[in-house]
C-alpha cells in the first residue's frame, strides 16, 4: 500500500532547542504526552515511555539523534514495530517547524488505514499539546482526555 505512513506537523513559536529538547527530555515530554519517560532518548538506547491514565508501557529504540534537527526511533507491539521520525526547521530564531511522521505499519489495507488515522490523529494532539505547553505554559491534558474511559 502507497503512502503507508501518518504525518502530523505544526509550527511552534519557541526556538528549536527548547523544541528539540521537550522531546528529548522525559521531564517536559510528560508535561504534554505520557506521563513517565524511564530515561532521556540518547542514539543506540531503549527507554520506556509510560501512560499511566493507561496502564500503558512502551518500550522505544533509539536509532537516531542529531541535536536540534532529528530524532528517529523504533517502537510498537513486539511483532508490529514501526518507526517515528521528528524533523525540527528553524524558521525563526524563535520558530520551530516540527514533523513528525511514523511509518512502517503491517498488515492488511484495513488495519493499515487504522493505524495511519490513529497515529496521524495521536501525534497531531502532542503537537497541539506541545504548542499549548511551550508557548502558554499551559498542560491541556490532550493525550489523557483523549479517551476518558
Amino acid at each position: 500500500m502507497e503512502n503507508n505512513f501518518a504525518l502530523a506537523e505544526m509550527l511552534i513559536r519557541k526556538p528549536v532547542n527548547e523544541v528539540f529538547e521537550a522531546f528529548i527530555n522525559p521531564q517536559i515530554t510528560s508535561k504534554f504526552w505520557f506521563t513517565k519517560g524511564s530515561a532521556e532518548l540518547i542514539e543506540g538506547t531503549n527507554v520506556d515511555w509510560t501512560w499511566e491514565m493507561y496502564n500503558h508501557t512502551v518500550t522505544v529504540t533509539v536509532k537516531k539523534i542529531e541535536q536540534n534537527k532529528q530524532i528517529v526511533i523504533k517502537w510498537g507491539n513486539y511483532e508490529n514495530l514501526s518507526t517515528v521520525t521528528w524533523n525540527f526547521k528553524e524558521i525563526t530564531a524563535d520558530s520551530t517547524f516540527v514533523s513528525i511522521k511514523n511509518e512502517g505499519f503491517k498488515g492488511d489495507t484495513n488495519q493499515i488505514i487504522s493505524q495511519v488515522r490513529d497515529s496521524t490523529e495521536g501525534f497531531t494532539l502532542v503537537l497541539a499539546g506541545l504548542k499549548a505547553f511551550l508557548e502558554y505554559n499551559i498542560q491541556l491534558n490532550l493525550v489523557g482526555d483523549r479517551f476518558p474511559n
